[in-house]
């Protein structure tokens, strides 16, 4: 098929490449030239495992190709796939100029029979304002489908290719039809295409990731209760995933959830949720536990130092909200190094691929190493706030000679606290026995 995708970040950018991936023609539409000369050129601008390969391949056999110009596209593409942002505004709803300016812009290029497809994750009704800001200017046929991502960064292209579910909204069996078949070689082991309406698609993003949010704030809370009560959250985890209802997965304590989606998506249900009268307690119950729990880690170290951080030098292993992404939006480790700075610590941080991104934001406010163990030299105490699998297994006899002290702060519980102990470690975790 001939497909047109509308925005190049990281929805856009792997969405195009992975359609490319199985022989169909697509061409990214981005409004910033310097982006799309880098990526024409073979740059790739985001860092995903396994996705640059994928992406060098198919501009090679001229399957994937970037543009600014929406309307040298339209005419000789079946479909066009929103992804563009849905920041949150002020009061936490998404905001749709983005996807509501590129549909009003189309209206006006259309000429004949499309599917427009949104790929950004937006508000119960948007495919109505959508389909109204087309049929302004254009009164031809044309069809509106909300097909949401469930890509998981650090596994995005593994997701893509080979999806849980594919959740096609659309009343359209012409739609229905084409994006079905546009999907079919993903789904070949079976997994399931889901057809539903526009508005129960958009809704089942949300709420999906609202629900997971909801998992890691309730394992957090029960890590607070962990601590108060002598118990150990890693039991209490493998105790009630092995139940099938429940499930193995985000059932892991820390330091919170961050990134672009979790916050944003919580939020947005939030604010939907008010404005058709509904009070969502749970969701704000759950916001409130995360922001709590990205600083909990912090006031361990308060405790642990009598309450006086000033002069204290910290070695942080970890600036990306999660490990095998260089996403530092929302990320707990940002957090932390804010609330560290004002209590008058100091800070060498390292992270395999978020250093740069973190620099932009917090500047020269740190320091940033070459290594996990360059960051180590000179620090009274370690803390780890990405789960990176270079920081599983490290090398003890060098962070020995490194830290003196022998003090490790771990908001992810990546070591055992028996092994620690033994090593003689004063070693302190999120809900487990110090």
């Amino acid at each position: 098929m001939r497909i047109a995708i509308v925005g190049t970040g990281y929805v856009g950018l792997v969405t195009g490449t992975c359609f490319a991936e199985t022989g169909n023609k697509v061409v990214c539409v981005d409004i910033d030239q310097s982006k799309v000369e880098k990526l024409n050129s073979g740059q790739i601008t985001i860092y995903e495992p396994g996705l640059e390969k994928l992406f060098l391949r198919n501009i090679k056999e001229e399957r994937l190709r970037f543009t600014t110009t929406l309307a040298s596209v339209v005419e000789d593409v079946e479909m066009i796939f929103l992804a563009l942002p849905t920041p949150s505004g002020a009061d936490g709803a998404a905001d749709l100029k983005y996807v509501l300016g590129v549909a009003d812009e189309l209206g006006k290029l259309i000429k004949d029979y499309k599917v427009i497809v949104n790929k950004s994750t937006v508000p119960v009704g948007t495919a109505d304002k959508v389909r109204a800001a087309i049929a302004k200017n254009y009164s031809g046929e044309f069809d509106v489908v909300s097909n949401p991502e469930f890509l998981r960064e650090g596994v995005a292209v593994e997701d893509f290719m080979k999806p849980d579910r594919v959740v096609i909204g659309t009343t359209s069996e012409g739609a229905k039809k084409l994006m079905s078949e546009l999907y079919a070689p993903y789904v070949r082991q079976g997994n399931p295409i889901i057809c539903m309406d526009e508005r129960s698609s958009e809704l089942t993003k949300y709420a999906a990731n609202s629900f997971l949010a909801m998992k890691i704030s309730f394992m957090n809370e029960i890590a607070q209760l962990c601590e108060k009560m002598g118990a150990d959250v890693d039991m209490v985890r493998r105790g009630i995933g092995s139940d099938e209802r429940i499930g193995k997965r985000f059932l892991f304590s820390g330091i919170g959830y961050g990134g672009s989606c979790f916050p944003k998506d919580v939020q947005a249900l939030i604010q939907s949720a008010t404005e058709y009268s509904y009070d969502f307690k749970i969701l704000k119950a759950v916001e409130q536990v995360n922001a709590k729990q990205k600083v909990h880690l912090v006031e361990k170290i308060k405790s642990f130092y009598h309450g006086n951080l000033q002069g204290k030098h910290f070695a942080l292993w970890g600036l990306a909200f999660k490990p095998n992404t260089d996403d530092i939006r929302e990320a707990p480790a940002l957090s932390m190094v804010k609330a560290l700075l004002q209590a008058g610590a100091t800070i060498t941080a390292y992270d395999p691929e978020a250093m740069s991104n973190a620099q932009q934001e917090l500047g020269n406010t740190i320091n940033y190493a070459q290594s996990h163990y360059q960051a180590l030299e000179g620090a009274d105490a370690l803390l780890i706030a990405t789960e990176w699998s270079e920081f599983r297994t490290p090398d003890f006899d060098r962070i020995n000679q490194l830290l003196p002290s022998k003090v490790i702060f771990d908001g992810r519980n990546l070591f055992e606290v028996v092994k620690l102990q033994q090593l003689g470690y004063q070693y302190i975790s999120i809900g487990r026995p110090q």
